[in-house]
C-alpha cells in the first residue's frame, strides 16, 4: 500500500467498513466496527482506511496480511 498524506475522518472509515463488509470475515468485520466505537487516534483511522481500501480487490494473500494487520490493531 502506498502511503497517503490525506487524513481520513471517522465517516470516511465507517463508510469504507461498510462498503466492505460483504467481504470481509464476519467476526473481523464485528472487531473493527466495536473498535471505532472509541475516539481513535488520526493516525489509526488513516491506516484502517487504508487496509480497507480496495479490500474487495486484493488477492487471497493480500487478504491475509490486511486480516492480521487489521486484528493486530483491535488488539491492542
Amino acid at each position: 500500500m502506498s502511503e497517503c498524506k490525506l487524513d481520513h475522518s471517522y465517516a470516511d472509515v465507517v463508510n469504507k467498513l461498510e462498503s466492505q463488509k460483504s467481504f470481509l470475515p464476519e467476526d473481523l468485520y464485528g472487531w473493527v466496527q466495536h473498535y471505532l466505537k472509541e475516539e481513535r487516534t488520526q493516525d489509526l483511522l488513516n491506516e484502517l482506511f487504508h487496509l480497507l481500501k480496495k479490500y474487495d480487490l486484493v488477492s487471497e494473500e493480500e487478504r491475509e496480511v490486511r486480516n492480521n494487520r487489521l486484528t493486530m490493531i483491535v488488539n491492542n
